[in-house]
């Protein structure tokens, strides 16, 4: 976000969070209320002090003659006092909600905002970004809607309060006052700027700093091997040298800040006491009222600080702001139809009973295809049949574009042009829910979520029962994890740790299995497996794969060979199709790819 941005965005961003704020607004209204009214009631202490000095030191003849003065000004006083108290709390207690529901709200809208975006955002946003805005920049803007909120109403009460106060009591000291206060502004307004500015320098000197810690610890194994630990040292001493300069400067600015805040505090209470104790002196304003200015001229120095601050602080969450709202902002580039969700549903809200039975007949009929942040068309005009029960595979060198086809399947992507038909029909004519709900993808690295194996397994079919789970590991081989980890109940860890890639991989293939899709996808889901436990997967996937229609993404070869059709991509282009006896046959494309590999896994065998 830019200056200008900011210069121009009006409110500080506030009002594009106020749908956010709608549903509390009997806590923001409590907030408002009794802020101001703690307020004023800060401002009426100073007042107390003026009666008790003009009218019990003062003008007291006797101890006896003020006695139910006394009593009268104790009961008062003490109200007075409870009630600020009670305002304090109540303000700060709605405060204390406010800042709670926003958070959770803000937090759940861009979670669930999150989950209806493309895979296209999340190939263009890496996790740290996509974390930062739903937690730091939620819980920021949080804060902003309620507790710098409720200090900007108890400044400014107390400032304004204070100043019509002096000014009731004595105009001539209060326009000293009041030549002293944008003095107070212009100065803190310098300062802040400036300290704005470095604060912002050290939050980027500690990301750096916190990067090259992440570094070295990821890239220790690395690093050794490489015998850069002094590169990596020298890096690492470089940042945090920098970071250190930086917070120095800072603490100098602070200090500075400091000192000359508290000579205006000091300059301003000097004044008032020598320009006050004349007009006392002359008779024309008793002690009491020089003791009120001296204790509101303090208090409204301290007040505009904080004022100054909290408004720094508004302007520089406005980046939070921004960045939330962008996000919030950000439409998918795959979404379904008005009609098609009025009929089939949302994803939040599927219409289950309307979807129609998927049978596996899949047609790319005249697909033109570029990726949104590329500038070459990967497919052009194709056109292509693969009827229910069809084992299909992809094939070609890494980074080929073999996951295309699979993108456009899953409706990942849209075409760009042309149609993908499932069972003869658009797919966009029917829903996302509905598509992704018949299709099994197997990913080649496999994600497992934080909990049991039991868990994990149920996210393919929350309904399925213990014996459909077992059936479903006993198809991929899998019953020797179940049996090392000592159950269904054991747990995987964060992102499956617990488990190795080999493992995470069938268990992702069992929780697959048990959604009973039509369509098949498997991402080079055999790469991390061991020849034996590949070979029985292999068995497995021909009786799985029975009745279904499968698209397999392959790296060995010779696991696809009885493959229904192969298809041969090449610098994201399809350049052969057929089975594996028509392209060995042609002495093509495939051909080479297939004899490397034969030679390559003949030669590691013989080194092992």
């Amino acid at each position: 976000m830019t200056k200008t941005e900011i210069k121009n965005n009006r409110f500080f961003g506030i009002p594009k969070l106020l749908p956010y704020l709608k549903p509390y607004r009997a806590n923001l209204f409590r907030l408002v209320l009794f802020a101001a009214l703690g307020g004023v009631c800060e401002i009426i202490f100073p007042l107390f002090q003026k009666y008790a000095i003009d009218n019990f030191v003062y003008q007291a003849d006797s101890l006896s003659s003020i006695k139910n003065a006394v009593i009268w000004f104790t009961i008062i006083y003490t109200i007075v006092l409870v009630a600020y108290s009670i305002f304090n709390v109540i303000s700060s207690y709605a405060a204390c909600e406010l800042e709670m529901y926003t958070s959770r709200d803000l937090k759940n809208a861009a979670f669930n905002h999150l989950q209806t975006l493309s895979a296209s955002y999340y190939n263009s946003h890496n996790v740290g970004y996509i974390h930062a805005r739903v937690m730091s920049d939620t819980g920021r803007i949080s804060v902003v809607l309620s507790w710098i909120f409720i200090d900007i109403i108890w400044c400014i009460t107390y400032v304004i309060g204070a100043l019509v106060s002096m000014f009731l009591l004595n105009v001539p000291l209060a326009l000293c006052v009041a030549v002293i206060v944008p003095i107070a502004v212009f100065i803190s307004l310098f300062f802040k700027k400036r300290l704005t500015d470095i604060y912002h320098k050290v939050r980027e000197a500690n990301s750096v700093v916190t990067g090259k810690l992440n570094e070295g610890i990821t890239g220790a194994k690395t690093a050794k091997s490489l015998v850069i630990e002094d590169l990596m040292q020298h890096k690492f001493e470089k940042s945090s040298d920098y970071m250190m300069k930086t917070s120095v400067k800072m603490a100098h600015w602070r200090s500075l800040y400091v000192s000359v805040f508290s000579l205006i505090s000091s300059t301003a209470f000097a004044l008032v006491l020598w320009r006050g104790g004349i007009i006392t002196q002359s008779g024309v304003m008793i002690v009491g009222t020089l003791s009120v200015f001296l204790s509101y001229v303090i208090d409204l120095i301290d007040r505009l600080n904080n004022l100054v601050g909290t408004i720094s602080n508004m302007i520089n969450s406005q980046v939070n702001i921004e960045r939330f709202t962008n996000l919030m902002d950000t439409e998918t580039e795959v979404k379904d139809r008005p009609d098609v969700i009025a009929k089939y549903g949302s994803i939040f809200e599927p219409k289950r009973e309307n979807w129609e039975p998927l049978h596996g007949d899949i047609e790319f009929e005249n697909v033109t295809f570029c990726y949104p942040d590329g500038n070459e068309n990967v497919l052009e005009n194709f056109s292509l049949k693969i009827p229910q029960g069809t084992n299909c595979a992809i094939v070609g060198e890494t980074g080929a574009g073999k996951s295309t086809l699979v993108n456009l399947v899953c409706r990942f992507f849209e075409p760009t042009s042309g149609r993908v038909l499932i069972d003869g029909k658009d797919i966009r004519d029917r829903s996302l829910s509905w598509l992704h709900s018949n299709i099994g993808y197997v990913l080649q690295s496999p994600h497992l979520f934080t909990g049991s194996i039991k868990e994990n397994l149920m996210y393919g079919n929350e309904n399925a029962t213990q014996e459909e789970m077992e059936a479903a590991v006993r198809s991929v081989a899998a019953e020797g994890i179940i049996e090392r980890m000592n159950g269904y109940d054991a747990q995987v860890g964060e992102g499956g740790d617990l488990l190795s890639t080999g493992e995470k991989q069938l268990l992702s293939f069992a929780r697959a299995l048990i959604c009973d899709p039509r369509i098949f996808i498997l991402d080079e889901a055999t790469s991390s497996i061991d020849t034996v436990t590949e070979q029985k997967i292999q068995n497995a996937i021909a009786v799985a794969m029975n009745g279904r229609t499968s698209l397999v993404i392959a790296h060995r070869l010779s696991t696809i060979r009885q493959a229904d059709i192969i298809l041969v991509v090449k610098d994201g282009k399809i350049v052969e199709r057929g089975t594996h006896d028509q392209l060995m046959a042609r002495h093509g494309y495939y051909f080479e790819l297939y004899i490397r590999q034969f030679r390559d896994e003949a030669m590691q065998q013989s080194l092992s």
